[in-house]
């Protein structure tokens, strides 16, 4: 079964973000969160945004995904203003909980975007059957998300954001919380997912190795306020594995990256 997904112009942008700032206001306080952010992501690529806590990578990605404005600046998502591509339903995000309804099995739970679109039981039933086939948990259906482990709860979530064939994907430390032999099993599944899928993907994370396992690009920022301070090519070939992270290339990497966030620009 294919489940490669059709995408839109090869000669725009998915995210294009430009000169965008955040500063969040309490009282007569002021917090820059975000200054002068500028990146265009292309379609297909992965892409992990990496930094010291508080350096505002996840309040891009709520950007990027219109779950909160940016003061200044802008930020189109295929074209089109944020808001206008949240309205199109031309993304899906999955956080670092799962955020899975106990009272849903799991196939109602990857449902349930279809069902607020207003799709037919039957077509429901069907895209459902194909993600988690897509995340390898057929036969898992009926189950209930107490059953599951923390990272089969977290493939019911990614399956869930790509029933409705989001064109990009949002990620915000997915598997932050889990530990790390089922961490790296679940970013090969992930690579899996986007090489089938062809779905665009941006990333938050705190680790290095995984961000450069995943990504195509990782962009590093600095501390708050956050700034694109480098934006370094994962140049390791596909498909990654086990090997993958046993390469020389994949050291060198992890080491470029480190380099900078310590603010080493080799540049």
């Amino acid at each position: 079964m294919s489940f490669v997904i059709r995408r839109s112009s090869l000669f725009m942008s998915v995210v294009s973000i430009s000169s965008v700032n955040k500063i969040f206001k309490s009282g007569a306080q002021q917090t820059v969160a975000l200054q002068d952010i500028n990146l265009q992501i292309e379609q297909g690529e992965f892409i992990s945004l990496i930094g010291p806590s508080g350096c505002g990578k996840s309040t891009l990605l709520r950007i990027i995904g219109d779950l909160i404005s940016p003061s200044n600046g802008t930020v189109l998502v295929n074209g089109k203003p944020a808001p206008q591509a949240r309205v199109n339903r031309e993304y899906g995000i999955v956080f670092q909980a799962p955020v899975l309804f106990d009272w849903r099995s799991v196939e109602k739970n990857v449902q349930l975007p279809l069902e607020i679109m207003g799709k037919s039981p039957q077509e429901r039933a069907q895209r459902a059957n194909e993600m988690l086939e897509l995340v390898e948990l057929n036969g898992f259906q009926k189950h209930y998300p107490y059953q599951l482990s923390g990272g089969m709860q977290q493939r019911v979530s990614i399956a869930r954001a790509l029933s409705f064939n989001p064109q990009l994907l949002l990620m915000d430390e997915p598997f932050g919380a889990l530990d790390e032999i089922t961490r790296e099993r679940l970013n090969a599944e992930l690579l899996d997912i986007w090489s089938r899928t062809k779905t665009t993907i941006v990333f938050v994370t705190h680790s290095i190795p995984e961000a450069v396992f995943l990504s195509t690009r990782v962009v590093v920022m600095s501390a708050r306020p956050g700034r694109i301070t480098q934006i370094i090519p994962i140049d390791l070939p596909q498909p990654r594995n086990f090997d993958t992270r046993e390469s020389a290339r994949y050291y060198e990497l992890i080491t470029q990256v480190r380099e900078g966030l310590r603010g080493k620009d080799e540049g």
